[in-house]
């Protein structure tokens, strides 16, 4: 008992973790890669690390039931963290805000993913993926990460926002990939400059912020001066009232935060998933056969509806492999309030746990062969014999991704309908690799020829 409890209240040297180098510690090993750090980190010390940030102590924690008292039993004690700089970029929207006001917006942004709306969506899902099709020729080869980050803010425009920005996407795509490269070179650096001063990483950054408040103010602005209702989320949030009974609507700023918010996790999250997706089906092509086999028999050819999404088994079987060996949001941080009781440790209050969907998703106690890619992991009928928190791509408790259902409907609706005209080969010898900024992106794109069927 004695040593039982001298353990529990060791101090934090106790706790291993890499011993890095002078003054520094880990921080450059985690600005050159992150990644393999967390994997390495957790493979080699066990489910509490220490990891040594510069001036500043994080926890990387990889034990399911330690992750599942973050994000549910304990979700109170649990701040989330906003990294330097986040403000400028998303604002006070649902990735940032917190406790009452968090609870505020996300109720009444949940109305535009119920899946009354969901079937409306998926409508125009299937339109313009066979319009990208309409556009593809044998033989082509095709940036196919851009084709999805173009496709994706295209629906995420007209389905959540009434609007069509297709002639904007480029536009979009451009300065939503400067602002995340300038926001993740932030979150590696201590030293980092003040964003106000004008640095020339910090001048792209205003720049493609610039774009993308015009952006979205016009969208705001478009909308109001028309004064219709289209039942999409654009117009809730700008109908919705205080839910203490005052009569001042949302604010410009306040929608433009939600706005841009769901813009970058409209769209992002989904084209990834599907960039990895392709890219993988393109390694194993056993698992494609598989899926084009589902697909003539549930479908013969004709155009997938949302109706379709139950005798699609296998592809969804795909796409939650594809989540497990690339999830989007790749890592996650969370503030203690208070000392916490953490296995054999306790972490001091104001310390930083981490915890990391990629490395979790590849731990080989809960995923044996965890590198390879196998669908039949997610076979409804097999016993998943796996805790939980071994598997959360979308989060989980009161901060879970609000649109989980919304994505996953839109991955599988786009998925059948490209792979039941095209096979994507990806180009030999073309370096497909994991780009950690904000999402998980492939950092040189999926360069793929495309086969029509």
């Amino acid at each position: 008992m004695l040593w039982t409890n001298w353990t529990a209240h060791a101090h934090k040297s106790l706790i291993p973790g890499p011993k890095g180098r002078p003054l520094r510690g880990s921080l450059a090993d985690f600005q050159q890669d992150p990644l393999q750090l967390l994997v390495d980190s957790a493979r080699e010390y066990g489910d509490v690390v220490r990891l040594r940030m510069g001036p500043r102590d994080f926890y990387l924690i990889s034990n399911p039931e330690y992750i599942q008292e973050i994000l549910v039993t304990k979700q109170q004690d649990f701040h989330k963290v906003r990294p330097p700089g986040s403000s400028q970029f998303l604002g006070n929207g649902l990735l940032r805000s917190e406790g009452d006001f968090h609870l505020r917006q996300r109720r009444l942004a949940q109305p535009a993913f119920h899946r009354q709306r969901l079937a409306a969506y998926g409508r125009t899902m299937v339109e313009r993926t066979e319009q990208l099709l309409a556009t593809w020729q044998d033989g082509q080869v095709r940036d196919i990460h851009e084709e999805m980050m173009r496709l994706t803010l295209v629906i995420v425009g007209e389905t959540l926002f009434g609007a069509d920005i297709s002639d904007e996407t480029s536009e979009i795509g451009q300065a939503l990939t400067e602002a995340m490269l300038w926001f993740n070179r932030r979150i590696g650096s201590p030293l980092a400059l003040p964003e106000k001063i004008p640095t020339p990483a910090n001048r792209r950054f205003q720049k493609a912020l610039g774009v993308l408040d015009r952006i979205v103010y016009d969208l705001i602005q478009q909308r109001r001066a028309s004064g219709a209702d289209a039942g999409d989320l654009l117009s809730m949030l700008l109908l919705a009232q205080d839910e203490e009974g005052g009569t001042d609507s949302m604010s410009d700023e306040q929608l433009r935060d939600e706005v841009m918010t769901l813009l970058l996790a409209g769209h992002e999250t989904t084209a990834n998933t599907l960039s990895w997706t392709w890219y993988l089906l393109s390694r194993y092509p056993e698992v494609r056969a598989r899926l084009e086999t589902e697909l003539n028999m549930v479908l013969d050819g004709r155009s997938p509806t949302v109706d379709d999404l139950p005798n699609l088994a296998y592809i969804e079987m795909v796409l939650q492999e594809s989540l497990r060996l690339y999830p989007p949001a790749w890592t996650q941080a969370r503030q203690l309030a208070d000392e916490w009781q953490c296995g054999p440790y306790r972490l001091p209050a104001d310390s930083v746990a981490l915890f990391s969907q990629y490395v979790m998703h590849r731990h080989p106690a809960y995923w044996p062969n965890p590198e390879g890619f196998d669908p039949e992991r997610f076979n409804p009928e097999l016993p998943a014999n796996r805790p939980r928190f071994a598997y959360f791509p979308f989060g989980a408790g009161r901060r879970q991704c609000i649109g989980q259902s919304f994505a996953m409907m839109e991955a599988r609706l786009i998925t059948a309908a490209i792979a039941q005209k095209a096979r994507l080969n990806l180009i030999p010898g073309f370096p497909v690799e994991p780009h950690p900024l904000v999402t998980l992106r492939p950092k040189y794109g999926v360069k793929m020829r495309i086969q029509m069927r």
